[in-house]
């Protein structure tokens, strides 16, 4: 037998000994400490039990329900669960080139619909959010909370947009970081991509770590104006607007890194079928064993007797008198 929250005894069962004392003992002590209306209710006279056999029931009941508190437990060992579903990381864009408008409203917002609709798609896999553009950091830890993501990722707005350049390779090492104990190693990656040259390094750390990655590429490749945060559309040096076109080879480094990629677009078929791709993958993978004690617990019963005795004490509280 052993209890699980064995400082609740401690810190109880001195005032409870001080309590159990003082109404025993010394009433004109005690009357200093307590009203006299709760006195009179504890130490009544004319009772039909007498007060020494209720008060110790009263002290028997409290004493009962310290050690419920306590939890009584008998220990039974370790027991190892295994957990279902998959364990992957997402990462979205936001550099400066996101606030282009060539998708409903911009590619930001965009994309967090789709890591919504990502979120939903998976419900009992466990997932964490990193935003990223020239120094990438963490959003949200891995975790199975849906809801909790979507507040996460939903609170990233235009102040967080960065317009110096995407690194590819700071991502790249971070998500080899977070993925290190992961097994599969899984990143989705939300973005409007980059160029060979930009993810040149970034595919290399992937190869070297395992790590499978699939991509939902948002914009088109028409492409559209890249903005301020002011709204404006800004200029190249030779006074002509700048212009951000999707680039698809982050897309054809998925494919060749164990995963896939999708072209986003309006509905939800591009993350179905993107989810579909990652679920038949690894359908006999799951996230691990998770060790938990395995207990059988035992307050119910000092809390039962302990209701018991209180029930009996108050049953036994004098009649008032009829005048």
């Amino acid at each position: 037998m052993s209890f699980v929250n064995p400082q609740f005894f401690w810190a109880m069962i001195v005032p409870f000994v001080l309590f159990a004392f003082l109404i025993s003992t010394n009433k004109e002590r005690l009357s200093r400490v307590f009203d006299e209306k709760v006195l009179k209710r504890l130490s009544a006279a004319d009772e039909s039990m007498p007060m020494v056999v209720r008060n110790i029931l009263m002290f028997i009941a409290l004493f009962l329900m310290i050690v419920a508190m306590a939890r009584p437990v008998i220990e039974k060992g370790d027991k190892k669960v295994e957990v279902q579903g998959l364990t992957l990381l997402t990462a979205f864009d936001i550099s400066g080139s996101m606030r282009s408008k060539d998708v409903y409203p911009n590619r930001l917002e965009f994309a967090k619909k789709k890591m919504e609709v990502l979120f939903d798609a998976m419900p009992a896999d466990e997932i964490g959010v990193v935003a990223f553009a020239y120094s990438p950091f963490v959003l949200a830890p891995f975790t199975t909370d849906k809801e909790t993501l979507k507040m996460m990722v939903a609170g990233v707005d235009d102040s967080y947009i960065s317009m110096g350049s995407t690194d590819f390779l700071a991502l790249g090492e971070q998500v080899a970081a977070l993925l290190e104990k992961k097994t599969p190693k899984i990143l989705v990656l939300f973005s409007d991509g980059g160029d060979e040259e930009a993810i040149s390094g970034f595919k290399d750390i992937l190869k070297e770590n395992n790590i499978d990655l699939y991509v939902v590429l948002i914009g088109t490749q028409k492409g559209a104006p890249v903005i301020d945060e002011n709204g404006n559309p800004l200029t190249t040096k030779e006074g002509t607007i700048a212009i951000t076109q999707r680039h698809d080879a982050l897309g054809e480094v998925a494919k060749r890194n164990g995963g896939d990629y999708v072209i986003a677009s309006t509905g939800k078929e591009d993350i179905t079928k993107l989810v579909a791709i990652i679920k038949n993958k690894y359908k006999n993978q799951q996230q691990g064993e998770v060790t938990v004690k395995e207990r059988v617990e035992y307050f119910y019963y000092p809390l039962g007797l302990a209701l018991l005795f209180l029930l009996i004490a108050f049953s036994s509280l004098p009649k008032r008198r009829e005048v």
